[in-house]
């Protein structure tokens, strides 16, 4: 009869991990995977690498010094560019500091890892756009405290982490355990996945029609990955729904869904800033619509009911976020290694 090695019965039992609270299993032993589709989400994080001055800014420069954008056109991007220079590092430290702190399963922590590390790409990426057109950097990182509709979003944020960054703060209780998952769709859902898609909207549509298209290439890559990002982000919620139904309480839900309606009306209030007169086809009241058929499409995707079945006024947006479309973001990617100045666009 063979020996077992010395210590072998601390092998992982894949059957024992968990996403939060489980101390009895090393968090170092990745394998047995047990949540295959955390590590899917890495793998498909890896494939998308990009770094943001492999994008020529050459146009955007030349366009951005001309007298060719109205200034409605100019606060649209730098609007824009003030709330993701900051919001990005917000989301970057709360993985750091207080997610993965608390996600007690290796192969989500090993996304945690790959997207904290997207999130340090996409502040390097303001920075490159900020240096390239020569902003005022102060105005632009630092707007996030001058800016009402800029600062609101922020605080909403921060108010949510705030809590779960004390030492002592812990899961092992039901409402520790809840507080944590609101966390999850305070910064999942509402900041990757409505905060940021009126900014992508508007930056986009720039694109579209080929004006700041350095700029739009970069906005299509953080896209790409705040997909994944969001995906992740559900997956994990729903996860620790499964494994601890008794969080997922009516009266829970209920304070969920008021969060996310109160963070759907500032960001209304944000595009109603950066909109005051149309530009490009788009008006403020079209993003009313398109936040509140982005915040129905978040609802149901973590069990909720959608609430205000509104149409979206931007069909181009779903088929640029869908990435189960005929030819998707990550097919444009051969298996090796190529720069993001060379992928092809569909």
């Amino acid at each position: 009869m063979r020996k077992l090695p010395v210590n072998a019965e601390k092998r992982v039992n894949v059957a024992e991990k968990r996403l939060i609270n489980c101390h009895a299993v090393d968090v170092n032993q990745l394998m047995p995977l047990k949540y295959n589709w955390a590590w899917e989400h890495y793998l498909n994080g890896c494939a998308n690498h990009w770094m943001p001055n492999e994008v020529p800014m050459g146009k955007d420069i030349e366009l951005w010094k001309s007298n060719q954008l109205s200034d409605d056109e100019r606060r649209v991007i730098m609007r824009n560019l003030g709330f993701f220079s900051t919001a990005e590092s917000l989301v970057g430290n709360n993985i750091v500091l207080a997610i993965f702190r608390h996600v007690t399963n290796p192969e989500a922590r090993q996304y945690l890892l790959r997207q904290a590390f997207e999130e340090a790409i996409h502040t390097h990426a303001f920075l490159y756009i900020v240096e390239s057109l020569t902003l005022d950097q102060g105005e632009v990182f630092n707007m996030y405290n001058e800016v009402n509709s800029i600062s609101q979003k922020d605080k909403f944020e921060m108010d949510i982490t705030q809590e779960i960054l004390d030492p002592n703060f812990t899961t092992a209780t039901p409402e520790g355990a809840q507080k944590f998952l609101e966390n999850l769709i305070g910064y999942y859902i509402i900041m990757e996945g409505i905060f940021f898609y009126s900014g992508f909207a508007m930056i986009l549509s720039f694109l579209r029609q080929n004006k700041m298209v350095g700029i739009g290439e970069q906005f299509q890559y953080i896209l790409r990955d705040e997909t994944t990002h969001l995906n992740f982000g559900i997956d994990l919620i729903n996860g620790i729904k499964e494994e601890n139904p008794e969080l997922w309480s009516p009266e829970f839900q209920e304070k969920m869904t008021n969060k996310i309606k109160q963070a759907v009306e500032l960001e209304i209030q944000y595009a109603e800033d950066c909109l005051p007169r149309g530009i490009l086809g788009l008006t403020a009241p079209m993003f009313r619509d398109y936040v509140q058929h982005i915040a129905d499409r978040r609802f149901e995707r973590i069990g909720l009911k959608a609430i205000y079945r509104s149409k979206n006024p931007f069909p181009w947006m779903s088929e640029t976020i869908d990435l189960g479309k005929e030819k998707n973001f990550f097919e444009t990617r051969v298996t090796e290694y190529q720069s993001a100045s060379n992928l092809t666009w569909q």
